[in-house]
């Protein structure tokens, strides 16, 4: 075993996928006993899609899910009027996804977990990380499984367990930030038969008073809404209150909620790790920050977290451990502006702003890059890998996203009619422009869509790292 990974939300399932489908013998653990059964993270962000698709279940996921409903406001009773989140955005030939996808997060890791199984790795549910020590060549860890402990080696370990994560908590590092105990709020899966399921529906005391009522999203696959409702000091969480917030609020009769197969109080914590890193040891996903559900960027910024991550992990097996310190600046960075603008929708949630429902491109986390400071080009190193459509040497359509679908970098080379330079770890493709041939591999720019998209001169050379960012240009 190379790689021993404590936790297998999504986070940890991304990752283990990403390094096993690169050959990398890799161990997934969890603690908990079964599998989670419940909504939580039902958000799928834009980019998250395009890891999906990278990672080869986008279509299932795709399948399972559905888009953001449209929510049908009730204020004192009152029906007055439909609302969305964010208006749906056309797709563009740089941005294939540009919109958010629902689903349940226990559906989502559900297929993670089979994906994962097609490369022959399984979660090891009921089996905890107790402890671990690391030296100059790995980790040596204890684990515990039914009472009876097993030692184990790995080159390195990722503390993908969560909030209380055992492995942060065993390296001592800070998690920063604040909890407000004065806000609880309830979070759950139940049905309403009485409500249309293609609707999500918001009953509210008045506009101005949001956080007085409660909140009801339709998941996909089912009969159930995801619930979001406060929770007072002397209430119980459960069914009974949840009934109340509808009884008071929906001017309705007929609303009777049933069959609660999952609830949990949710706190504002907002946390980040002061370090992401620490020696053979890496924290990601909420281990490394925790987030409130506003905006739905938590489970998505844990799964980039892996993303980012799994590929410099399998360099550094190989022998070049130059990228592993850039895991931690690339990705605290994405984590602390995650935070801050997650923080901010909840604070207009409570105030009661007329925009504090409204989602808009910063969410999507299409725009998150780690290019260098200063560098002000319209497509800089760091930056997201747009996609293009062009036509392949047999002249069948195909996209950018085609060429860079796998564990490999790859090389662009925009109007290469010769040779094609080779790169360690990459595939070399010629983009031409309609007229040029040549007999290395190669796709057409047909409508220019990729030229466009790179901001690209004839013999420019683009370098796509496997996470779909830019890695360099020359």
């Amino acid at each position: 075993m190379q790689v021993l990974i404590a936790g297998a939300g999504p986070t940890g399932l991304t990752l283990a996928i990403d390094l096993a489908r690169r050959g990398v013998p890799v161990r997934l653990v969890d603690q908990a006993a079964e599998f989670f059964a419940g909504s939580r993270g039902d958000g799928i962000q834009p980019r998250t899609l395009e890891v999906f698709d990278d990672l080869g279940v986008l279509d299932e996921v795709l399948a399972a899910g559905a888009p953001t409903p449209v929510m049908r406001a009730y204020l004192g009773g009152e029906f007055v009027g439909e609302r969305r989140m964010a208006e749906p955005v056309a797709p563009t030939p740089a941005v294939p996804y540009p919109n958010l996808w629902t689903l349940g997060q226990s559906r989502t890791e559900a297929i993670l977990r089979d994906r994962l199984a097609e490369f022959g790795v399984r979660v090891e549910t009921g089996t905890a990380l107790v402890s671990f020590e690391q030296d100059d060549s790995g980790v040596t860890a204890v684990l515990d499984r039914d009472g009876v402990r097993q030692t184990v080696r790995a080159a390195y370990l990722v503390g993908a367990d969560g909030g209380r994560s055992t492995v942060r908590k065993t390296l001592g590092i800070p998690f920063e930030g604040s909890t407000d105990e004065s806000l609880r709020m309830l979070l759950g899966d139940v049905r309403a038969d009485a409500l249309d399921h293609t609707y999500g529906y918001w009953f509210a005391a008045a506009a101005d008073r949001p956080m007085e009522g409660i909140a009801l999203s339709p998941l996909p696959g089912g009969k159930h809404f995801q619930v979001a409702a406060p929770l007072t000091e002397d209430a119980e969480a459960g069914l009974d209150v949840l009934q109340d917030y509808v009884d008071r609020h929906s001017g309705r009769t007929d609303v009777v909620l049933t069959d609660l197969t999952w609830i949990t109080v949710w706190r504002p914590n907002i946390r980040l790790a002061r370090a992401f890193r620490a020696g053979r040891v890496f924290l990601a996903g909420d281990a490394a920050h925790a987030h409130p559900p506003t905006g739905g960027q938590g489970m998505n910024t844990g799964i980039q977290d892996a993303y980012n991550l799994g590929w410099k992990l399998a360099l550094a097996l190989d022998g070049d451990e130059s990228l592993l310190d850039s895991y931690e600046s690339e990705r605290r960075a994405v984590a602390a502006r995650v935070l801050g603008l997650s923080t901010e929708l909840l604070d207009k949630l409570v105030e009661g702003d007329e925009d504090a429902m409204a989602r808009g491109e910063d969410t999507r986390q299409l725009d998150i890059s780690y290019r260098a400071p200063g560098d002000h080009r319209a497509l800089a190193v760091g930056d997201r890998a747009p996609d293009a459509p062009v036509k392949d040497a047999d002249g069948q359509p195909v996209r950018l996203f085609d060429l860079f679908r796998g564990p490999h970098a790859t090389l662009l080379c925009f109007g290469a009619t010769g040779p094609l330079p080779t790169e360690p770890g990459a595939r070399s493709y010629a983009v031409l422009r309609p007229g040029s041939t040549t007999t290395e591999p190669h796709v057409i720019d047909v409508d220019g869509h990729a030229f466009t998209a790179y901001a690209a001169a004839e013999g420019e050379h683009v370098l796509v790292r496997p996470d779909g960012y830019l890695g360099r240009r020359s």
